[in-house]
């Protein structure tokens, strides 16, 4: 068995509500590996069928999103998970500073930030033609502007251990039909490269996680159907083996990869 030298670190992780998603799923691979937890998540409101929740589909990922965190906190209370959570908005600045107080009041440090909150227009509108001042505004306050102040309060309060993986998507440099997220997860990856070199001489290691399509709940057999054959490896992608890489990129036998973009996708979108 591998030992990551995570045994009594801290990890702050954003985006964990969808019991199935990867933020969850990441939280609970943090969790077996001895590491203290602080989850931090926002409800997203989207209109859903309940009927349809009880299958793979937007529905039941809309469900999940804009639920709280009893689901995963049952999956934490399994596997005897030291955790703390918080929900708010981390495109606010002093939510942001509010996050890391509670974090280090309740275990006197932060080791590790995973900035895995995300949010995307499902309803077919993120295209130049259909996007509108609201989609742009919501998209990029939370994929970027998020991300960055997480990070700068990050390095703000940094200790002797630093580790910073943002996630990104496969296509981010080309997503058309998704442009606004895809335009913001390109940012993402420009920001791990540019802030990597300025946060080098701290020891802190920035890298990005760019997953292909994952079952977070969101792929309903049709979609599969046609996803698939993009694929290489020719399966969906789960979330645990995006949690995988995370865990691999946050440990002590990282501390030489720093301002990468390493994609988890089976091959889709080389």
């Amino acid at each position: 068995m591998i030992d990551y030298g995570l045994k009594g670190k801290t990890v702050i992780v954003t985006g964990t509500n969808n019991p199935q998603g990867i933020g969850a799923t990441t939280a609970i691979a943090f969790a077996n590996e001895g590491a203290s937890l602080v989850l931090v998540y926002k409800k997203i409101p989207r209109k859903y069928d309940e009927s349809k929740t009880g299958r793979d589909g937007f529905d039941r990922y809309f469900k999940a999103n804009n639920g709280d965190m009893s689901a995963v906190e049952e999956k934490l209370h399994s596997v005897n998970a030291d955790y703390l959570v918080i929900e708010g908005d981390i495109s606010d600045e002093q939510f942001v500073k509010s996050v890391y107080d509670r974090a280090i009041d309740r275990f006197g440090k932060v080791d590790i930030l995973v900035n895995n909150a995300a949010v995307g227009d499902e309803y077919g509108n993120d295209t130049i033609e259909k996007i509108t001042h609201d989609i742009i505004d919501e998209t990029f306050d939370v994929n970027t502007r998020g991300t960055l102040l997480m990070t700068r309060e990050f390095v703000k309060r940094r200790g002797d251990y630093g580790r910073i993986i943002n996630l990104s998507t496969d296509a981010a440099q080309v997503f058309a039909g998704q442009i606004t997220y895809g335009a913001s997860k390109a940012a993402v990856e420009a920001l791990t490269r540019s802030i990597a070199l300025e946060v080098g001489k701290y020891g802190i290691t920035v890298n990005c996680v760019a997953p292909g399509p994952t079952q977070t709940g969101w792929i309903d057999d049709e979609l599969e159907k046609a996803v698939l054959p993009r694929i290489p490896l020719g399966r969906l992608i789960q979330p645990q083996e995006i949690a995988d890489a995370i865990v691999f990129l946050a440990s002590e036998r990282a501390a030489m990869i720093t301002g990468q973009v390493v994609k988890v996708s089976g091959g889709d979108c080389l």
